[in-house]
């Protein structure tokens, strides 16, 4: 499965067919049938999180299209709108029930309170169900034929975050590569700060303590004194570390989360290595540089890393 993007969007049209099988735009509108655009548009989010537009009475395809998208996404901000075009030439009869029962009780609260007024029909015919469609007895078939669109929906809408998948990808091998070669910067130097470090302490050592001190104790306390500050474990943490987010680019899929807890790992080190080597002078402030460099890559890393799937 290749890399996405949770950034997205397609829209695919359709028409309700009619019994005998015509599907032209022309034929949609001589008899007054019905024309639908769905829509999917997806940005990033750390779960997957659905929002739907649809027109009233609905839910069962609602119901289904949740379901549907649950199984084919794994994360992201998803909205999906529904829209129906009705034919100019479609007609509209009453819901006498509804528009009664309306007029009833608005008669009824203005005699109630004495207050002169009679109902507003256009207010009246605002009412959800007021006016019924000659073609409502088309609209079971609605859900049919959009759930018959949405494959369609989905595979343009994942040619688009797969695109962008890709671009993002070779941005993180980019990132990769310039960590890998800040790591090793700092392995080059990383022998020169020890033997810094070692020099420092002992000198700073024997100015203290002077002769009244065992001096092979001290230089056994300044040995791991010097041991724990050595940056080599975290130098190797993070070349591991790389190589693992590498091999999940290879592998592919719904890896965005696996990547960001990897980033956040780097940075740990990152920060470990940088606060070892505070306040030293020397080769030390290249360490410093490199560890910087490393930071500023895992932070954009970090920002792209977070509209992967």
């Amino acid at each position: 499965m290749p890399i996405r993007s949770m950034t997205g969007f397609a829209q695919v049209r359709g028409e309700i067919q009619r019994p005998d099988g015509s599907s032209t735009a022309a034929q949609a509108q001589s008899n007054g049938r019905l024309a639908f655009a769905l829509s999917l548009k997806s940005v990033n989010h750390r779960f997957l999180d659905l929002h739907f537009r649809l027109p009233s009475g609905t839910d069962s395809l609602e119901m289904q299209l949740r379901r549907l998208l649950k199984e084919k996404m794994g994360r992201g901000h998803v909205e999906i709108s529904l829209s129906l075009e009705r034919s100019t030439s479609e007609t509209f009869s009453i819901n006498r029930d509804i528009i009664g029962g309306y007029i009833a009780a608005f008669r009824a609260a203005a005699a109630e309170f004495s207050i002169a007024a009679t109902p507003d029909l256009n207010a009246v015919l605002r009412i959800p169900g007021a006016l019924d469609s000659a073609n409502d007895s088309a609209d079971g078939d609605i859900e049919a034929a959009v759930m018959a669109k949405v494959a369609e929906a989905l595979d343009r809408l994942n040619q688009m975050r797969e695109e962008e998948g890709r671009g993002i990808e070779r941005e993180l091998r980019d990132r990769m590569a310039h960590l890998a070669e800040a790591s090793k910067s700092v392995q080059q130097h990383r022998r020169a700060v020890l033997q810094n470090y070692s020099e420092r302490l002992q000198s700073r050592l024997q100015e203290l303590l002077g002769g009244a001190v065992d001096k092979e104790r001290v230089l056994q306390e300044a040995a791991l004194l010097v041991d724990r500050s050595d940056i080599q474990e975290e130098i190797v943490r993070l070349e591991n570390h790389v190589q693992h987010f590498l091999g999940l680019l290879e592998q592919g899929g719904e890896i965005g989360k696996k990547l960001d807890f990897l980033l956040q790992e780097m940075n740990r080190e990152a920060n470990t290595l940088l606060s070892k080597t505070s306040g030293l002078a020397g080769e030390a402030l290249k360490i410093t540089e490199a560890g910087l460099a490393m930071k500023a890559e895992i932070e954009k890393s970090r920002e792209q890393v977070q509209n992967l799937e």
